[in-house]
């Protein structure tokens, strides 16, 4: 009885300490692997074709880089900002588009690429169209007259942001993971340069028309200048540049 009653703390202790090495196990992160190679597979619905690349510096701190580049194709909810009249004068319109993001993260959960992070990042953008056709109606002496243009330009802009979201691992190796972009949004100025060219030459009162057409296009979050000439128009883009990130990426840890 009293060898009994000598086990029962020895067990007890025992217990203890295997339950406080189990529960260290679980929440010790790996520091051998400190890089991350991913993409955001949510980007592949809208046709960008991504890839990221995050370092640690250390256990709360880590810097990601990113590049993106969406293949040409449609203009992605066109009809959301422009009516279905004006839609139609854009025939063939198609865009292309790049980008590149740094983003330093700082994690406030176990560290080493996992738990809830939040990252202030910055952002540099071009968009660029192909060749295509743009037609105006002209109207002259109670008649209208289709006039074809052929469109060309491109657009950049230099935007900066925060994105909060969340990392996790998805095997006990810690060599996959789930990055959830719970919600990032960027703001700040972009600038465009983009041509209608005539095989006519354009009138005084066909300019004026035709400048006043594009100017009733009133795109929206979009400042832009009309210039017109014999040859065409020309429209600069200078004002506000802003986006919004959200998504889920998956990647190998390595």
């Amino acid at each position: 009885m009293k060898k009994l009653l000598f086990l029962v703390p020895y067990f007890l202790v025992s217990g203890i300490s295997a339950q406080e090495i189990t529960t260290s196990e679980v929440n010790t992160v790996p520091e051998d692997k400190m890089n991350i190679i991913k993409t955001n597979i949510t980007g592949y619905a809208f046709r960008n074709i991504n890839l990221s690349y995050e370092r640690s510096i250390n256990r709360w701190f880590a810097i990601n880089v990113g590049f993106g580049t969406v293949a040409e194709g449609k203009v992605p909810f066109m009809n959301a900002f422009l009516s279905e009249e004006d839609e139609k004068d854009f025939q063939n319109l198609k865009i292309k588009a790049t980008n590149f993001t740094i983003e330093p993260r700082f994690y406030i959960g176990q560290g080493y690429g996992k738990g809830f992070y939040f990252a202030p990042y910055y952002r540099y953008s071009k968009v660029s169209t192909n060749t295509f056709d743009y037609t105006y109606d002209y109207s002259a002496f109670g008649t209208i007259i289709p006039v074809p243009l052929k469109g060309l330009g491109d657009a950049s802009g230099n935007s900066g942001g925060l994105m909060v979201g969340a990392q996790f691992f998805l095997n006990k190796q810690h060599s996959f993971i789930l990055d959830f972009w719970i919600a990032g949004a960027h703001y700040g100025s972009g600038r465009g340069d983009f041509s209608l060219t005539s095989d006519i030459i354009l009138t005084p009162e066909m300019q004026a028309q035709l400048k006043q057409e594009i100017e009733n296009l009133d795109i929206p979050f979009v400042d832009y200048t009309v210039e017109t000439n014999s040859n065409g128009a020309r429209i600069k883009v200078d004002g506000p540049w802003a986006g919004f990130r959200s998504g889920f990426s998956l990647g190998y840890r390595f």
